[in-house]
Protein backbone atom coordinates (compact mmCIF):
# COMPACT_ATOMS: atom_id res chain seq x y z
CA UNK A 1 0.00 0.00 0.00
CA UNK A 2 1.42 3.41 -1.19
CA UNK A 3 0.76 5.71 1.68
CA UNK A 4 1.87 8.71 -0.14
CA UNK A 5 0.10 7.92 -3.04
CA UNK A 6 -3.08 7.80 -1.11
CA UNK A 7 -2.71 11.08 1.28
CA UNK A 8 -2.13 13.02 -1.93
CA UNK A 9 -5.47 11.44 -3.92
CA UNK A 10 -6.79 11.78 -0.44
CA UNK A 11 -5.72 15.25 0.04
CA UNK A 12 -6.83 16.47 -2.82
CA UNK A 13 -10.45 15.02 -2.58
CA UNK A 14 -10.74 16.75 1.00
CA UNK A 15 -9.66 19.75 -1.23
CA UNK A 16 -12.77 19.82 -3.40
CA UNK A 17 -15.28 18.82 -0.94
CA UNK A 18 -13.93 21.57 1.16
CA UNK A 19 -14.85 23.97 -2.05
CA UNK A 20 -17.74 22.03 -3.19
CA UNK A 21 -19.46 21.97 -0.06
CA UNK A 22 -18.63 25.86 0.53
CA UNK A 23 -19.92 27.12 -2.54
CA UNK A 24 -23.05 24.93 -2.16
CA UNK A 25 -23.67 26.60 1.07
CA UNK A 26 -23.37 30.42 -0.54
CA UNK A 27 -25.95 29.26 -3.65
CA UNK A 28 -28.45 27.46 -0.90
CA UNK A 29 -30.60 30.39 0.51
CA UNK A 30 -32.18 28.21 2.92
CA UNK A 31 -30.47 29.35 6.32
CA UNK A 32 -30.86 25.84 8.32
CA UNK A 33 -29.02 24.17 4.88
CA UNK A 34 -26.61 26.49 4.73
CA UNK A 35 -25.59 26.10 7.89
CA UNK A 36 -25.16 22.24 7.78
CA UNK A 37 -23.31 22.77 4.39
CA UNK A 38 -21.00 25.16 6.25
CA UNK A 39 -20.34 22.77 8.72
CA UNK A 40 -19.45 19.82 6.79
CA UNK A 41 -17.00 22.48 4.47
CA UNK A 42 -15.71 23.21 7.87
CA UNK A 43 -15.17 19.44 9.05
CA UNK A 44 -13.67 18.94 5.27
CA UNK A 45 -11.17 21.55 6.09
CA UNK A 46 -10.05 19.74 8.91
CA UNK A 47 -9.38 16.66 7.03
CA UNK A 48 -7.67 18.66 4.44
CA UNK A 49 -4.96 20.05 7.85
CA UNK A 50 -3.99 16.18 9.05
CA UNK A 51 -3.18 14.98 5.34
CA UNK A 52 -1.68 18.37 4.80
CA UNK A 53 0.42 17.55 7.91
CA UNK A 54 0.47 13.63 7.31
CA UNK A 55 2.64 14.74 4.06
CA UNK A 56 4.78 17.29 5.48
CA UNK A 57 6.06 14.65 8.08
CA UNK A 58 7.26 12.29 5.61
CA UNK A 59 8.94 15.40 3.32
CA UNK A 60 6.38 16.05 0.72
CA UNK A 61 4.68 19.70 0.12
CA UNK A 62 1.23 19.77 0.21
CA UNK A 63 0.91 23.24 -1.73
CA UNK A 64 2.10 21.69 -4.53
CA UNK A 65 -1.32 19.77 -4.63
CA UNK A 66 -4.16 21.63 -6.29
CA UNK A 67 -8.14 20.69 -6.66
CA UNK A 68 -9.58 20.02 -9.78
CA UNK A 69 -11.47 23.32 -11.08
CA UNK A 70 -13.34 20.90 -13.66
CA UNK A 71 -14.43 18.71 -10.77
CA UNK A 72 -16.12 21.60 -8.60
CA UNK A 73 -17.25 23.86 -11.87
CA UNK A 74 -19.11 20.44 -13.05
CA UNK A 75 -20.90 19.52 -8.98
CA UNK A 76 -21.61 23.36 -8.82
CA UNK A 77 -23.41 23.01 -12.11
CA UNK A 78 -25.08 19.46 -11.46
CA UNK A 79 -26.37 20.84 -8.13
CA UNK A 80 -28.50 24.12 -10.41
CA UNK A 81 -29.73 21.16 -12.55
CA UNK A 82 -30.93 18.36 -10.27
CA UNK A 83 -30.88 20.37 -6.82
CA UNK A 84 -29.43 19.82 -3.75
CA UNK A 85 -30.20 16.04 -2.48
CA UNK A 86 -28.80 14.31 -6.27
CA UNK A 87 -25.87 16.36 -5.57
CA UNK A 88 -25.52 14.97 -1.93
CA UNK A 89 -25.95 11.50 -3.60
CA UNK A 90 -23.68 12.07 -5.84
CA UNK A 91 -21.05 13.71 -3.02
CA UNK A 92 -21.62 10.96 -0.97
CA UNK A 93 -20.80 8.03 -3.45
CA UNK A 94 -17.56 9.40 -4.42
CA UNK A 95 -17.19 9.69 -0.53
CA UNK A 96 -17.90 5.81 0.14
CA UNK A 97 -14.45 4.91 -1.64
CA UNK A 98 -12.49 7.20 0.87
CA UNK A 99 -14.00 5.47 3.76
CA UNK A 100 -12.86 2.03 2.55
CA UNK A 101 -8.84 3.42 2.10
CA UNK A 102 -9.52 5.11 5.37
CA UNK A 103 -10.37 1.76 6.71
CA UNK A 104 -7.56 -0.09 5.25
CA UNK A 105 -5.33 2.69 6.63
CA UNK A 106 -6.04 2.12 9.94
CA UNK A 107 -4.54 -1.21 9.89
CA UNK A 108 -1.20 0.05 8.30
CA UNK A 109 1.55 -0.42 10.68
CA UNK A 110 3.66 2.64 9.03
CA UNK A 111 0.44 5.04 10.89
CA UNK A 112 1.64 6.43 13.83
CA UNK A 113 -0.85 5.90 17.11
CA UNK A 114 -2.11 9.50 16.90
CA UNK A 115 -2.64 9.51 13.25
CA UNK A 116 -4.33 6.71 13.41
CA UNK A 117 -6.52 7.96 16.04
CA UNK A 118 -7.14 11.50 14.06
CA UNK A 119 -7.93 9.10 11.16
CA UNK A 120 -10.75 7.38 12.85
CA UNK A 121 -12.17 10.65 13.94
CA UNK A 122 -11.93 11.40 9.97
CA UNK A 123 -13.79 7.82 9.47
CA UNK A 124 -16.60 8.79 12.07
CA UNK A 125 -17.17 12.31 10.58
CA UNK A 126 -17.62 11.09 6.97
CA UNK A 127 -19.71 8.27 8.06
CA UNK A 128 -21.90 10.80 10.08
CA UNK A 129 -22.56 13.84 8.40
CA UNK A 130 -24.23 12.30 5.40
CA UNK A 131 -27.44 12.30 7.88
CA UNK A 132 -27.43 15.79 8.60
CA UNK A 133 -29.62 15.92 5.19
CA UNK A 134 -31.95 12.99 5.55
CA UNK A 135 -34.86 15.97 5.33
CA UNK A 136 -33.52 17.24 1.98
CA UNK A 137 -33.13 13.81 0.48
CA UNK A 138 -36.16 12.78 1.50
CA UNK A 139 -37.75 15.38 -0.42
CA UNK A 140 -37.25 13.16 -3.95
CA UNK A 141 -37.84 9.74 -1.66
CA UNK A 142 -40.97 9.33 -4.13
CA UNK A 143 -38.97 9.64 -7.25
CA UNK A 144 -36.00 6.98 -5.90
CA UNK A 145 -38.68 4.69 -5.14
CA UNK A 146 -40.13 4.77 -8.37
CA UNK A 147 -36.62 5.46 -10.26
CA UNK A 148 -37.05 2.00 -11.44
CA UNK A 149 -40.17 2.69 -13.20
CA UNK A 150 -38.56 6.45 -14.70
CA UNK A 151 -35.42 4.52 -15.63
CA UNK A 152 -37.42 1.69 -17.29
CA UNK A 153 -39.50 3.82 -19.68
CA UNK A 154 -36.72 6.13 -20.36
CA UNK A 155 -34.45 3.73 -21.62
CA UNK A 156 -36.93 1.39 -23.16
CA UNK A 157 -38.42 4.82 -25.07
CA UNK A 158 -34.98 5.69 -26.05
CA UNK A 159 -34.18 2.59 -27.91
CA UNK A 160 -37.03 1.00 -29.53
CA UNK A 161 -38.26 4.47 -31.57
CA UNK A 162 -34.72 5.31 -31.85
CA UNK A 163 -34.62 1.85 -33.74
CA UNK A 164 -37.57 2.28 -35.23
CA UNK A 165 -36.82 5.62 -36.63
CA UNK A 166 -33.28 4.40 -37.44
CA UNK A 167 -34.87 1.50 -39.45
CA UNK A 168 -37.31 3.66 -41.09
CA UNK A 169 -35.10 5.93 -42.47
CA UNK A 170 -32.59 3.07 -43.76
CA UNK A 171 -35.43 1.98 -45.47
CA UNK A 172 -37.70 5.25 -46.39
CA UNK A 173 -35.91 7.99 -46.41
CA UNK A 174 -38.46 10.86 -46.06
CA UNK A 175 -37.74 12.64 -42.80
CA UNK A 176 -41.62 13.56 -42.13
CA UNK A 177 -42.60 9.95 -42.37
CA UNK A 178 -40.02 9.15 -40.28
CA UNK A 179 -40.73 11.31 -37.31
CA UNK A 180 -44.75 10.45 -37.95
CA UNK A 181 -43.97 6.56 -37.68
CA UNK A 182 -41.38 6.98 -34.45
CA UNK A 183 -44.14 9.15 -32.64
CA UNK A 184 -47.01 6.48 -33.49
CA UNK A 185 -44.72 3.47 -31.73
CA UNK A 186 -43.76 5.99 -29.29
CA UNK A 187 -47.49 6.50 -28.64
CA UNK A 188 -48.58 3.11 -28.35
CA UNK A 189 -45.48 1.77 -26.76
CA UNK A 190 -45.96 4.50 -23.94
CA UNK A 191 -49.37 2.96 -23.50
CA UNK A 192 -48.74 0.02 -23.91
CA UNK A 193 -45.19 0.25 -21.18
CA UNK A 194 -47.59 1.90 -18.19
CA UNK A 195 -50.74 -0.04 -18.73
CA UNK A 196 -48.26 -2.96 -18.49
CA UNK A 197 -46.43 -1.35 -15.75
CA UNK A 198 -49.41 -0.62 -13.59
CA UNK A 199 -51.15 -4.16 -14.22
CA UNK A 200 -47.93 -5.82 -13.10
CA UNK A 201 -47.81 -3.83 -9.63
CA UNK A 202 -51.01 -4.26 -8.96
CA UNK A 203 -51.59 -7.51 -9.09
CA UNK A 204 -47.88 -7.47 -7.38
CA UNK A 205 -49.27 -5.82 -4.57
CA UNK A 206 -52.68 -7.67 -4.63
CA UNK A 207 -50.56 -10.85 -3.92
CA UNK A 208 -48.52 -9.29 -1.15
CA UNK A 209 -51.41 -7.38 0.90
CA UNK A 210 -52.82 -10.96 1.12
CA UNK A 211 -49.85 -12.52 1.95
CA UNK A 212 -49.64 -9.76 4.50
CA UNK A 213 -53.60 -9.94 5.67
CA UNK A 214 -53.38 -13.64 6.70
CA UNK A 215 -50.24 -12.79 8.30
CA UNK A 216 -51.83 -10.27 10.67
CA UNK A 217 -54.90 -11.89 11.53
CA UNK A 218 -52.75 -14.80 12.57
CA UNK A 219 -50.97 -12.76 15.11
CA UNK A 220 -53.96 -11.04 16.43
CA UNK A 221 -55.97 -14.19 16.94
CA UNK A 222 -53.12 -16.86 17.38
CA UNK A 223 -49.89 -15.17 18.66
CA UNK A 224 -48.22 -18.01 19.91
CA UNK A 225 -48.04 -19.71 16.80
CA UNK A 226 -45.43 -17.18 15.75
CA UNK A 227 -43.80 -16.93 19.36
CA UNK A 228 -40.90 -19.41 18.47
CA UNK A 229 -40.94 -18.54 15.28
CA UNK A 230 -39.72 -15.12 16.18
CA UNK A 231 -37.35 -16.86 19.05
CA UNK A 232 -35.53 -18.75 16.18
CA UNK A 233 -35.30 -15.74 14.17
CA UNK A 234 -33.20 -13.70 16.55
CA UNK A 235 -31.28 -16.47 17.21
CA UNK A 236 -30.23 -16.86 13.79
CA UNK A 237 -29.26 -12.97 13.57
CA UNK A 238 -26.73 -13.89 17.04
CA UNK A 239 -28.96 -12.54 19.67
CA UNK A 240 -28.41 -14.59 22.64
CA UNK A 241 -31.13 -17.02 23.65
CA UNK A 242 -32.45 -14.68 26.82
CA UNK A 243 -31.99 -11.62 24.25
CA UNK A 244 -34.26 -13.89 21.90
CA UNK A 245 -36.50 -14.60 24.26
CA UNK A 246 -36.87 -11.66 25.47
CA UNK A 247 -37.66 -9.88 21.78
CA UNK A 248 -40.53 -12.75 21.29
CA UNK A 249 -42.06 -12.07 24.27
CA UNK A 250 -42.18 -8.18 23.83
CA UNK A 251 -43.29 -8.96 19.97
CA UNK A 252 -45.97 -11.11 21.89
CA UNK A 253 -47.57 -8.70 23.63
CA UNK A 254 -47.70 -6.32 20.84
CA UNK A 255 -49.80 -8.35 18.10
CA UNK A 256 -48.66 -5.90 15.29
CA UNK A 257 -45.29 -5.76 15.92
CA UNK A 258 -45.12 -9.98 15.81
CA UNK A 259 -47.25 -9.76 12.30
CA UNK A 260 -44.18 -7.18 11.65
CA UNK A 261 -41.40 -9.22 12.08
CA UNK A 262 -42.78 -12.10 10.88
CA UNK A 263 -43.76 -10.73 7.38
CA UNK A 264 -40.33 -8.80 6.93
CA UNK A 265 -38.26 -11.84 8.40
CA UNK A 266 -40.47 -14.78 6.64
CA UNK A 267 -42.19 -13.15 3.93
CA UNK A 268 -39.57 -10.23 3.46
CA UNK A 269 -42.46 -7.85 3.10
CA UNK A 270 -42.86 -4.21 4.27
CA UNK A 271 -46.27 -2.82 3.76
CA UNK A 272 -44.71 0.86 3.45
CA UNK A 273 -42.44 -0.67 0.99
CA UNK A 274 -45.06 -1.82 -1.67
CA UNK A 275 -45.31 0.09 -4.73
CA UNK A 276 -48.37 2.49 -6.13
CA UNK A 277 -49.55 0.84 -8.99
CA UNK A 278 -51.12 3.72 -10.49
CA UNK A 279 -47.66 5.64 -9.97
CA UNK A 280 -45.17 3.42 -11.25
CA UNK A 281 -47.44 3.51 -14.94
CA UNK A 282 -48.08 7.23 -14.84
CA UNK A 283 -44.24 7.14 -14.29
CA UNK A 284 -43.28 4.14 -16.72
CA UNK A 285 -45.62 5.75 -19.13
CA UNK A 286 -44.47 9.70 -19.06
CA UNK A 287 -40.84 8.85 -19.35
CA UNK A 288 -41.23 6.61 -22.18
CA UNK A 289 -43.16 9.21 -24.23
CA UNK A 290 -40.07 11.34 -23.02
CA UNK A 291 -37.08 8.96 -24.51
CA UNK A 292 -39.55 8.47 -27.56
CA UNK A 293 -39.50 11.98 -28.17
CA UNK A 294 -35.69 12.57 -28.21
CA UNK A 295 -34.38 10.93 -31.09
CA UNK A 296 -37.27 12.07 -33.25
CA UNK A 297 -36.20 15.85 -32.83
CA UNK A 298 -34.43 16.09 -36.35
CA UNK A 299 -37.19 14.37 -38.23
CA UNK A 300 -39.80 16.60 -36.89
CA UNK A 301 -37.29 19.41 -38.06
CA UNK A 302 -37.54 18.28 -41.15
CA UNK A 303 -33.38 17.80 -41.79
CA UNK A 304 -32.43 15.66 -44.04
CA UNK A 305 -32.05 12.28 -43.71
CA UNK A 306 -28.52 12.01 -43.70
CA UNK A 307 -28.21 14.69 -40.94
CA UNK A 308 -30.98 13.48 -39.19
CA UNK A 309 -29.27 9.90 -38.58
CA UNK A 310 -26.52 11.20 -36.79
CA UNK A 311 -28.07 14.11 -34.74
CA UNK A 312 -30.67 11.41 -33.63
CA UNK A 313 -27.90 8.87 -32.45
CA UNK A 314 -26.26 12.07 -30.17
CA UNK A 315 -29.27 12.96 -28.92
CA UNK A 316 -30.41 9.86 -27.71
CA UNK A 317 -26.78 8.59 -26.10
CA UNK A 318 -26.46 12.27 -24.51
CA UNK A 319 -30.24 11.20 -23.04
CA UNK A 320 -28.85 7.84 -22.46
CA UNK A 321 -25.98 8.98 -20.73
CA UNK A 322 -28.30 11.16 -18.95
CA UNK A 323 -30.32 8.31 -17.78
CA UNK A 324 -27.21 6.49 -16.79
CA UNK A 325 -26.14 9.10 -14.35
CA UNK A 326 -29.19 8.96 -12.30
CA UNK A 327 -29.05 5.18 -12.10
CA UNK A 328 -25.44 5.23 -11.03
CA UNK A 329 -25.98 8.18 -8.65
CA UNK A 330 -29.13 6.97 -6.82
CA UNK A 331 -27.96 3.30 -6.70
CA UNK A 332 -24.51 4.08 -5.38
CA UNK A 333 -22.76 2.68 -9.02
CA UNK A 334 -19.71 3.42 -11.09
CA UNK A 335 -20.91 6.24 -13.01
CA UNK A 336 -18.65 5.90 -16.03
CA UNK A 337 -19.35 2.38 -16.66
CA UNK A 338 -23.20 2.29 -16.30
CA UNK A 339 -23.12 5.61 -19.03
CA UNK A 340 -21.32 3.30 -21.12
CA UNK A 341 -23.60 0.30 -20.34
CA UNK A 342 -26.47 2.18 -21.48
CA UNK A 343 -24.89 3.90 -24.36
CA UNK A 344 -23.39 0.98 -25.90
CA UNK A 345 -26.47 -1.01 -25.54
CA UNK A 346 -28.82 1.15 -26.80
CA UNK A 347 -26.60 2.43 -29.56
CA UNK A 348 -25.49 -1.04 -30.43
CA UNK A 349 -29.66 -1.99 -31.04
CA UNK A 350 -30.09 1.37 -33.11
CA UNK A 351 -27.67 0.59 -35.06
CA UNK A 352 -28.37 -2.91 -35.92
CA UNK A 353 -32.00 -2.19 -37.22
CA UNK A 354 -30.54 0.81 -39.31
CA UNK A 355 -28.83 -1.86 -41.18
CA UNK A 356 -31.79 -4.30 -41.43
CA UNK A 357 -33.36 -0.78 -42.89
CA UNK A 358 -30.30 -0.38 -45.44
CA UNK A 359 -30.46 -3.96 -46.57
CA UNK A 360 -34.69 -3.80 -46.80
CA UNK A 361 -34.23 -0.32 -48.81
CA UNK A 362 -31.72 -2.32 -51.29
CA UNK A 363 -34.04 -5.30 -51.47
CA UNK A 364 -37.31 -3.28 -52.04
CA UNK A 365 -35.54 -0.62 -54.59
CA UNK A 366 -36.45 2.20 -52.41
CA UNK A 367 -33.41 4.86 -52.73
CA UNK A 368 -32.75 6.95 -49.54
CA UNK A 369 -33.15 10.82 -50.48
Amino acid sequence: MDIIKIAIHSLMDELEATIIYGRLARMYRHKSISKKLIKIAEMESRHVRFWSDFLRRRGHDPSRIKPSRLKITIYTFIFKIIGLGLTLKLLEASESSAIEVYTKLLESPDLSSDEKKELYNILEDELVHEDEFIDEESKFKDFMNHVRDAVLGMSDGLVEVLSVSAGLAGAYGNPFNVALGGLIVGIAGALSMGIGSFTSVRAQKQVRLGVLSRIFLASRYIPRLFRDRVSNYMRRKGFSDKTSETIADEALRNRELLGKIIAEEEYGLKEEALENPAKAGLYTGTFYIIGALVPLIPYFLLLPVQLSIPLSFTLAAIMLGITGFLIAVSAGLSIKWKILELICAGLGSAMLTYGIGRIASILLGIEVE
